[in-house]
């Protein structure tokens, strides 16, 4: 009898695997572990991917708007030359007459179906193959994953839906990115995901810029035992749109007799929040941590695959199966630090709490939500990689708690005919919000606790505040709040409950979104400003630039729930039927978005770039854009323009003026341009709405705030 072959994605993996199942191996043996009936090998990520247009065809080679589109019956695959050698292993492990079984043991989610299925059809390998699927890396869960295998064929949705994405993120990627580069002289990547993520960035940034404050007045009255705030009766909010008025109010009222028109109070529950899945974690970590949802997810796969603390993150579920109730009380029993170890308790001394919110098969489909493994947490974890763990540890706790329970209070008090709003609120049982009861503490707003009032009461406005404001600009994109309009397809919801039930229709998945957001800074779309994340000039062109249907986040949005549905599909015939209609639909865009650029009529202008001779996409070099101002300092020069900063072009010469882009962003200031470097050279000072900036030559610009 032959021996079985299993295919790891990363040597860990494949390491974890074998010490699992006993397999020795020999310290000799290269790219493999072998011991007894088994021989364990792994990729290092992707070995196989799809070949570059050059690679298929001559008249590819050169970027030329006539050649397009690309269009190729059957898009061929290519070892990569980085792991070529790992890849030569594993072909001849596959090839081995030796080997007579295969054991898919990559990722389990789309992106590890196609890593294994790739390197599979590479290799040319026809053997049969099972499907090792777990959601966890103790060896137990490795053992038992191995005891329940199914052929790999009870997967080829997963991998239609996995192959079908790589194929049409390469015809909208290259057909356009080839496009709108030779249209427009610079190097622009345009993606399937990607550009409607940016659009996400421009808009916001675009409302924040054309946002123009408006001056308020609240007027907050003082009862004795509790506070109002001066209800408007034209809109029923509690802004005063002019400040004499205001202030004719606040004389009216102050010292005159009040009583209380309308009260009422009733019990409230709050139901404890979901598990976490991978974007609801890497959300609560940016908000929480600071951490972006690269780091998240970096921490977090650390977590599963080397402290094996935690099951398989990039998972896109917040339930549990209704089997796992037993799991989830070893998982509990094991937490060890403080707050869980103290909490633990409350939960295993009673029943669990076997609540849909937690336990609907309906609701896992390739994995459930992220919880503890019960594997002891090592010393060795590092200061972010214990908070993420406690993050997960806290939410499997406090979705097994009862609801937070409070009484909410509403009152509206009269004075010379002016109505005053009041609202409180009293916790009578604290039940889920317990496990983070150390962290509200730490919070600085506390909401009032009305007294016990009843209609009729009388109440002396003891006194009176008028406050002036003005109406804010909406806030912008950080890492949580762009991967929830990711998850959304651009649709912002508050209730987590809704934005569960959407979940196949946002923009990229739980595993790549991260990918996402970095890859809009790597190549120069986006930058993080702070905790934020702001478009770049370059991402504002592109996106005034790009058709609607480039840019739309719903139309994607559908494009990644037909996806979704492939990937459910058992039946041959009706997933090759998907599949087809998705490529047809995704051949017929490519084609639209070619037409686009080539006959679109537009005055923008971008920074000219230079492709590198290399292959593929290319590496961009930014040419220097002459701004023709005299420069500042020498007086010869000219201020030039580069993609960090303002200097001059005689900068070889000696000549030091240099201004800086962001040098004004650490006191809030503006993002320096270039129209407005040509205003700051020219005026040395430049009044705006949020401040004023000032220059003097040799120095860098000041920012004043107003």
């Amino acid at each position: 009898m032959g021996k079985t072959l299993i295919l790891a994605e990363k040597p860990s993996v494949g390491r974890d695997i074998a010490r699992a199942l006993g397999v020795k191996g020999n310290a000799a043996a290269e790219g493999m572990i072998e011991g007894g009936e088994y021989v364990v090998s792994w990729a290092i990520g992707h070995l196989v991917a799809l070949c570059d247009p050059d690679e298929l065809s001559d008249e590819w080679k050169k970027w030329r708007m006539e050649t397009l589109p690309m269009l190729p019956e059957t898009l061929r695959t290519k070892v990569l030359p980085k792991t070529k050698k790992q890849f030569s292993i594993l072909k001849k492990l596959l090839t081995s007459p030796e080997i007579d079984r295969v054991v898919c043991a990559t990722d389990s989610g789309r992106e590890g179906e196609l890593i294994f299925r790739y390197i599979y059809h590479q290799a040319g390998c026809k053997k049969p193959v099972d499907r090792l699927w777990i959601s966890s890396m103790t060896d137990a869960a490795i053992r038992e994953g191995f005891a329940q295998m199914k052929p790999s064929s009870a997967y080829d949705g997963l991998y239609e839906s996995a192959r079908c994405r790589s194929e049409a993120d390469w015809l909208i990627g290259m057909n356009a990115s080839r496009a709108y580069t030779i249209k427009y002289g610079a190097l622009l990547s345009v993606g399937r995901v990607q550009t409607p993520t940016l659009c996400l960035l421009v808009k916001r940034d675009q409302e924040i810029r054309s946002f123009v404050p408006q001056d308020y007045w609240e007027i907050r009255a003082n009862f004795g035992d509790y506070e109002g705030l001066w209800v408007n009766p034209e809109t029923g909010d509690t802004r005063c749109m002019d400040e004499a008025r205001a202030h004719e109010i606040e004389a009216q009222v102050k010292g005159r007799p009040a009583r209380v028109a309308e009260y009422e109070k009733e019990l409230k529950r709050q139901l404890p929040p979901l598990l976490y899945d991978l974007t609801s974690l890497q959300r609560e970590a940016n908000k929480q941590l600071g951490l972006s949802a690269a780091q998240t997810l970096k921490i977090a796969q650390s977590l599963y695959e080397k402290h094996k603390l935690i099951t398989y993150p990039r998972t896109d579920s917040r339930y549990l199966t209704h089997d796992m109730p037993e799991k989830v009380k070893k998982a509990i029993q094991s937490l060890t630090t403080e707050p869980c170890a103290s909490l633990k308790q409350k939960v295993l001394s009673a029943p669990l709490i076997k609540s849909s919110r937690i336990y609907n098969d309906q609701k896992v489909s390739d994995h459930h939500a992220i919880i503890p493994t019960g594997r002891s947490m090592p010393s060795s974890l590092t200061a972010q990689e214990a908070a993420v763990f406690d993050m997960i540890a806290r939410r499997l706790l406090a979705a097994h708690f009862p609801d937070y329970e409070y009484e909410s209070a509403k009152a509206t008090t009269v004075s010379e005919g002016h109505s005053f709003r009041s609202t409180g609120t009293r916790p009578v049982k604290l039940g889920w919000k317990e496990v983070y009861q150390d962290q509200q503490s730490k919070k600085k707003e506390v909401e009032q606790m009305l007294p016990e009032l009843n209609v009729g009461d009388e109440r002396t406005v003891k006194s009176v505040k008028v406050k002036a404001m003005k109406t804010k600009p909406p806030e912008p994109h950080t890492d949580a709040t762009l991967l929830a309009a990711m998850e959304n397809a651009g649709r912002t919801l508050d209730d987590e409950t809704l934005r569960e039930s959407m979940k196949d229709s946002g923009l990229g998945t739980p595993a790549t979104r991260a990918a996402i957001i970095e890859r809009l800074i790597e190549v120069g779309y986006a930058r993080r400003k702070g905790k934020t994340i702001v478009s770049t000039e370059k991402g504002e062109k592109l996106i005034s630039v790009a058709p609607d249907q480039l840019t739309s986040a719903e139309l994607t949005g559908r494009w990644e729930k037909a996806l979704a549905v492939m990937a459910r599909e058992t039946g041959r015939e009706q997933m090759d039927q998907l599949s087809a209609r998705f490529m047809d639909g995704i051949r017929k865009y490519a084609s639209f978005l070619v037409d686009e650029a080539r006959t679109k009529e537009t005055e923008v202008e971008f920074e000219r770039e230079e492709r590198s001779k290399g292959k593929g996409r290319g590496k961009k070099t930014p040419a220097v854009k002459d701004l023709d101002v005299v420069c500042p300092i020498c007086s010869q020069g000219h201020v030039t323009e580069n993609s960090k900063a303002f200097s001059c072009s005689r900068w070889k010469e000696g000549c030091q003026m240099t201004i800086w882009k962001n040098c004004l962003e650490s006191r809030g200031g503006p993002t320096l341009t270039a129209a407005l470097v040509k205003l700051v050279i020219e005026r040395r000072e430049v009044a705006g709405s949020t401040g004023v900036i000032r220059y003097e030559p040799g120095q860098q610009p000041k920012f004043e705030k107003k």
